[in-house]
């Protein structure tokens, strides 16, 4: 693991490319809004078709780089069989206990990609595991205050998100460290208009004109979602 430092945020995503296409404007907001944000995907993703280790290390770096991010690592847990064991759940709530975080993103809970699902049941679990006094998990014990969930899903399926984040001024860099993921993303898309990075612009745009900007991002959270004012609504 890299060193350890005290994160506002902690995005956790099932691969490498999971946090950018669910939540980098997100991420590049909170940034720039001086928040410690740190990125931690749980699995390598590979094999597929297209990537290598070499291939999918070299390209989560540069999308880290255009990202900005305070943190990132990897848990090593296996792509594509991605389970909610005691194993994994204790070896996040480390994590948890020693980043610190005040709030953490796992994706929706509903989605046709196992691992996706697997990932948000770990995040649950840990969040609970990382208060727990008596045990012999290093790192003092944390509950962060929130779960707030991304969509980054393999259904065909209409989002009803809890809230949308206005990511214009932070769409052109979304795009370029989503695009940094070449071997997923072009090498093995077909190339026909529209393209899945089209697709993706599609999206953004639609998500932004429901609350009357250019682009957003969805989310949703299975906790009541607090204001102390409505000052920040668009």
């Amino acid at each position: 693991m890299n060193d350890k430092i005290k994160l506002d945020a902690l995005v956790i995503a099932p691969h490498p490319d999971d946090a950018e296409l669910g939540m980098g404007g997100g991420i590049l907001k909170m940034l720039s809004d001086g928040m410690k944000v740190g990125v931690l995907d749980l699995t390598s993703g590979e094999p597929t078709p297209y990537g290598s280790l070499e291939t999918r290390a070299a390209e989560t770096s540069r999308a880290t780089e255009i990202l900005g991010l305070s943190w990132r690592d990897n848990l090593q847990l296996p792509n594509r069989s991605l389970e909610a064991t005691l194993e994994a759940r204790e070896k996040l709530a480390i994590v948890i206990r020693q980043t610190q975080p005040r709030w953490l993103f796992a994706p929706y809970w509903v989605d046709a990609h196992p691992d996706h699902v697997a990932a948000t049941q770990l995040v649950e679990a840990a969040r609970f595991w990382a208060k727990l006094s008596k045990t012999e998990m290093p790192g003092q014990r944390h509950h962060p205050e929130r779960i707030y969930n991304y969509f980054c899903v393999h259904l065909k399926m209409a989002a009803q998100p809890d809230f949308v984040l206005d990511i214009s001024e932070f769409w052109e860099s979304k795009f370029k460290a989503i695009e940094a993921y070449q071997s997923q993303f072009v090498s093995g898309r077909p190339q026909q208009s529209p393209t899945f990075l089209e697709q993706l612009r599609d999206e953004a745009a639609y998500w932004g004109k429901t609350i009357g900007v250019a682009y957003g991002e969805p989310y949703a959270c299975r906790e009541p979602i607090g204001l102390s004012s409505f000052s920040s609504l668009v």
